[in-house]
């Protein structure tokens, strides 16, 4: 590798400095004049070789002197490599082995700039690369790149534009709280779990301020998460149209909250309305600043990476998503959060009771080989850390779909019936979790099948 200039890595780090992690590789990246990032560490990036020339270049600077881990994952028929870099000299450590995820580290490196390449032994296709260094360019799995002013500066609160609909319980003006790690709250919908609110959200937001969006409904809310949690206050927004989503109180109500809960509804209905708007901004500013962000049923939907999008067609059933691959009731949407945590995923809601093992399985298929499926049942929830465990209360379970080396996608063309081999299916209990930055559990995944061909399409016949 040749040195870059001083000047040039100066660049790149000012670069970083200003930006949010790197989720989706941008081209051209195929030099380290031109490296993509910066990476951010246990957020993964999502990427892609697209031909035999094509490699990709990435930075990133550790801050600190530490070991780095590298894991490079990618489809069953492509096999890919990858080369660590310091700011100049040949590469410190690699993973040029015909392993999937190829993996390594390098112990203890000195804290500044670094760089990865990704390059293509064989196949092309879709893989994601993740990175653990020590530093405070470190991601964390999303920590504060946009972080809380120490005085809580958030100003007074603004005047609230006629028509909008805010019912707020407690008190008035925002709380002051030092947040440390964000967090994320999966509700699958139907009845809420108290234990959520009261054994993980409480101890996180230490008495700060809630607030809660929807589009319809009552500030039923208020009163339930306040007693629960412990809140300072507990705020509703009817948020209805994007006049309101960009107006400056919602905006100050959100960005000065440590917990925004987004209730159920429609899910259309909210991209509609909030994405491009100050209420997406404001929502990744929780985040970022050590919040949490959480929702139940389409308030689930809408915070994974992709959208389960119906956008006015009737909802997916899955013995009618698994008959056609591009089935109308099918439509997948993104661009709304960036939420570490929830990188390549893609969630669903009302999950056993509704019979939706098949419809995901679809949704899986359609975000390829290193897409993954968190899917939550009625009545249970799913609570995420910023080290990417993910844990879950209440009285059914939590599904992780996702593929590996012996995943085939046997038939996934418009008009024509879904085939998948041998998904990874894991089913999560009460008390039970799964790290969803690095795939790892203890638990045993069993191999599910789909064939859209027959009225039984279940392999084995019950999913659940």
């Amino acid at each position: 590798m040749k040195a870059l200039s001083l000047l040039g890595v100066v660049a790149l780090l000012l670069c970083g400095n200003a930006q949010a992690c790197l989720q989706q590789e941008s081209e051209s990246n195929n030099s380290e004049s031109s490296a993509d990032g910066p990476l951010c560490s246990g957020v993964a990036v999502q990427a892609a070789i697209g031909n035999r020339t094509d490699q990709d270049w990435y930075y990133f600077d550790t801050g600190a002197t530490g070991n780095i881990s590298i894991s490079l994952s990618h489809g069953s028929n492509a096999d890919f490599d990858w080369f660590l870099y310091r700011a100049s000299g040949s590469y410190i450590a690699s993973g040029q082995s015909s392993s999937n995820p190829e993996t390594g580290s390098y112990v203890a490196s000195p804290a500044g700039p670094h760089f990865i390449k990704v390059t293509r032994y064989s196949g092309t296709g879709n893989y994601q690369l993740a990175v653990n260094f020590a530093g405070s360019d470190s991601g964390g799995g999303g920590t504060d790149p946009d972080p809380e002013p120490e005085n809580c500066n958030y100003g007074p609160r603004p005047s609230k534009p006629g028509g909008l609909s805010a019912t707020l319980v407690g008190n008035n003006s925002d709380v002051c709280v030092s947040l440390s790690n964000p967090a994320v709250l999966l509700m699958g919908g139907g009845t809420d779990v108290d234990a959520a609110f009261a054994n993980r959200i409480k101890p996180h937001i230490k008495g700060g301020n809630v607030v809660v969006l929807r589009t319809s409904g009552t500030d039923a809310y208020n009163s339930y998460l306040q007693g629960l949690t412990n809140a300072a206050s507990v705020e509703t927004l009817i948020v209805n149209t994007r006049t309101k989503a960009n107006s400056d109180y919602v905006d100050w109500a959100i960005r000065s909250a440590e917990f925004v809960f987004i209730a159920g509804g429609d899910q259309s209905d909210y991209l509609n309305q909030w994405q491009g708007t100050k209420v997406q901004d404001a929502l990744m500013h929780v985040y970022n600043k050590g919040g949490a962000v959480g929702g139940t049923s389409a308030g689930n939907h809408v915070l994974g990476q992709f959208i389960y999008d119906p956008d006015g067609v009737l909802g997916a059933i899955s013995s009618e998503a698994v008959t056609d691959f591009c089935h109308e009731t099918v439509n997948i949407s993104t661009n709304f959060l960036n939420i570490p945590l929830l990188s390549g995923i893609i969630t669903d809601t009302h999950f056993k009771q509704r019979d939706r093992m098949g419809r995901s399985a679809v949704f899986q298929a359609k975000l390829g080989s290193t897409g993954r499926v968190v899917a939550v049942s009625e009545a249970t929830s799913l609570f995420i850390t910023a080290d990417g465990n993910a844990v879950v209360d209440g009285s059914h379970e939590v599904y992780v779909l996702r593929a590996d080396s012996q995943t085939q996608y046997q038939q996934i063309s418009c008009g024509q019936p879904v085939i998948i081999n041998n998904l990874l299916r894991y089913k999560l209990l009460p008390g039970q979790s799964y790290n969803l930055l690095n795939n790892s559990t203890a638990l045993s995944p069993v191999r599910l099948s789909i064939d859209g061909r027959s009225g039984s399409f279940y392999t084995p016949t019950s999913p659940y």
